[in-house]
């Protein structure tokens, strides 16, 4: 009998704990559960904040990049332009073309730009020297010059000298602009004076000139001979490879617009842009 008590009192004690264990069990189930859900909201947390990251660092960009540049950059700029603004939807790319003396000058005092596109590192210095550019400038293409006559070349020009013959009306470029201090340096070279009719602003105005008959030849850029189609004629001369001209290109320091600036200018630097560039008729830097 007190076998049998103490064999009974002993079975409920045993039950005792078996009840206990299973209610610590059931605890530490709901505790581990807990921790797996703090735990994953822990890693959604994460997840989250790397996806914003993420999202903040290839946000779309957007506004307005206003570029001034050299004139003889207008036609393939243009077309970058475009390509830019459908790559970036919500961006617009506003083209400023000029001399590139006097949009160094527009820049230095204080115009609100974010490229600037030169024609020669001596235009583009002027920037860099007023400390308005941010960033040392690149060179992204060059360019050679070349004479532009009307179509079919009536005047038989053939050679650079051909254009101090008597009788014949010439432009060039102002002497402060790129082209004009080109074609100076050309005929430095072929030890030759030309005094033209009309000195132009920009290679555009010199090329206009030949294309409105008011010349019969002027000193230009080959990409512009190329860009006016059958409206001129092309005359090659081979002091035209001691006055090729660099093209730099910077982010300037004010820029409104500098992540976008940023873009365009990565993309003129581009592959892309250099095929661009380079069926427009400007040489690999």
């Amino acid at each position: 009998m007190t076998t049998r008590s103490v064999s009974g009192s002993g079975s409920r004690p045993r039950s005792g704990p078996r009840w206990t264990l299973r209610v610590v069990g059931g605890f530490a189930l709901a505790a581990m559960a807990l921790t797996a859900c703090s735990s994953g909201d822990s890693d959604d947390s994460g997840d989250s904040s790397k996806k914003s990251d993420s999202s903040s660092s290839s946000e779309k960009l957007s506004g307005t990049v206003t570029v001034f540049a050299a004139a003889s950059l207008k036609e393939s700029f243009t077309a970058l332009g475009k390509t830019f603004e459908k790559e970036h939807p919500g961006t617009k790319v506003s083209f400023n073309f000029g001399g590139s003396d006097a949009l160094a000058a527009s820049i230095t005092s204080g115009a609100p730009a974010d490229v600037f596109a030169a024609a020669s590192p001596k235009t583009m210095k002027t920037v860099t020297d007023a400390k308005d550019a941010k960033g040392a400038p690149a060179t992204f293409v060059r360019n050679q010059l070349e004479i532009a006559t009307l179509p079919g070349n009536p005047k038989k020009i053939k050679t650079l000298k051909d254009l101090t013959r008597s009788g014949l009306k010439v432009a060039l470029c102002a002497k402060e602009v790129p082209c004009g201090a080109a074609a100076q340096k050309a005929l430095t070279a072929a030890k030759l004076k030309l005094t033209p009719v009309s000195y132009e602003q920009d290679v555009k105005g010199a090329l206009t000139k030949v294309q409105l008959k008011e010349v019969d030849a002027s000193v230009v850029y080959k990409t512009d001979v190329k860009s006016a189609g059958g409206k001129v004629a092309g005359v090659e001369f081979p002091e035209s490879k001691k006055a090729i001209n660099d093209y730099p290109i910077a982010l300037l320091k004010n820029a409104p617009n500098a992540e976008a600036a940023t873009a365009f200018i990565d993309l003129v630097k581009s592959a892309q842009g250099q095929k661009v560039l380079g069926q427009a008729g400007f040489l690999k830097p």
